[in-house]
């Protein structure tokens, strides 16, 4: 009995991968949310980067009115007690999930632990696969004369201090990416002039023996 039990925690555990790399730029807010959620109550951990690049369908001004509106909502006798409007795009990506998880359950709550969310791309995450949903991209879910509206201006409108920072550590960490991908080219193309010249006659039957 005990070694079925660890043989199902073992099937379990090989489900899902450490944690999924998001990569947030040109998304829509709401069919990424409702996609991270579902992964986070089935159990895998999730990081969104780049949560400046979400977008959001609608004209701005409609947008960034119906954000004022819902920042005018609070607690008349004591504001500090909430509603808390978060300003950052991160923060505003993370309550829109919130809201889609059971998060006062245990389970929600569990759920909701297992995401990260972050502004800009971070190490360790700039040298991770990064992944997209193919059903949130607006390319393929908003029509091509549809209005849309970028997360990072609108939380920089309603008070987001950070945007220029953000902007200047994203232009550094591109040209180092773009020069480890020339190396990493460079090296690729080396590795198979290397296998192509190489001569294997003399140890091809032994590494035929292991099945290679």
């Amino acid at each position: 009995e005990r070694e079925r039990e660890r043989e199902r925690g073992r099937k379990g555990e090989e489900m899902f991968e450490s944690a999924v790399v998001v990569d947030g730029r040109g998304h829509l807010l709401g069919r990424l949310a409702s996609k991270v959620a579902k992964e986070l109550l089935n159990g895998q951990k999730v990081v969104v980067v780049r949560c400046e690049g979400i977008e959001i369908s609608g004209t701005f001004i409609r947008q960034k009115n119906k954000y004022l509106a819902f920042m005018r909502k609070r607690m008349n006798t004591n504001p500090s007690r909430g509603p808390f409007h978060f300003r950052a795009p991160s923060r505003i990506f993370w309550r829109t999930v919130r809201g889609m998880i059971p998060h006062k359950t245990h389970r929600g709550a569990e759920a909701l632990a297992r995401l990260k969310v972050f502004d800009g791309m971070p190490s360790p995450y700039d040298k991770m696969k990064r992944m997209v949903v193919p059903d949130a991209l607006r390319i393929t879910r908003l029509a091509p004369n549809r209005k849309y509206c970028v997360l990072g201006r609108l939380s920089h409108e309603v008070g987001w201090k950070y945007q220029d920072v953000v902007a200047r550590l994203e232009s550094k960490r591109k040209v180092i990416s773009a020069a480890y991908y020339q190396r990493k080219k460079t090296l690729t193309k080396l590795r198979a002039k290397a296998e192509e010249s190489v001569d294997l006659s003399k140890v091809a039957p032994v590494l035929a023996q292991y099945g290679h």
